[in-house]
């Protein structure tokens, strides 16, 4: 994931993508450096343009949160009310 970074690095400053590049990148940055890693990620954006990726990716619709997230926090909510208006019974409520 870290060499994805160092490409979008890169093409963002107008540098060129190559697999030396991305390792000095990475290395610069501290990250653990995978040659595999880097040699198929420069070999994939060999065929594709960067800002024709980014340029979908961004036309993508991304929700807030899932619709069910809202409606459960009210449901646990009611439930530990309901839990702490209750008295106490059996042996443990003499303690």
């Amino acid at each position: 994931m870290e060499s994805i970074y160092a490409a979008l690095l890169l093409h963002k400053v107008g540098g060129k993508i190559t697999e030396a590049n991305v390792e000095k990148v990475l290395t610069a940055a501290g990250a653990k450096v995978d040659k595999t890693e880097i040699t198929k990620l420069i070999a994939g954006l060999k065929e594709t343009k960067i800002d024709d990726i980014i340029k979908n990716a961004s036309a993508m619709p991304v929700m807030a949160s899932p619709a069910g997230e809202k409606a459960g926090k009210k449901k646990e909510g009611k439930k530990k009310k309901e839990e702490e208006e209750t008295e106490p019974t059996g042996i443990g409520s003499l303690f």
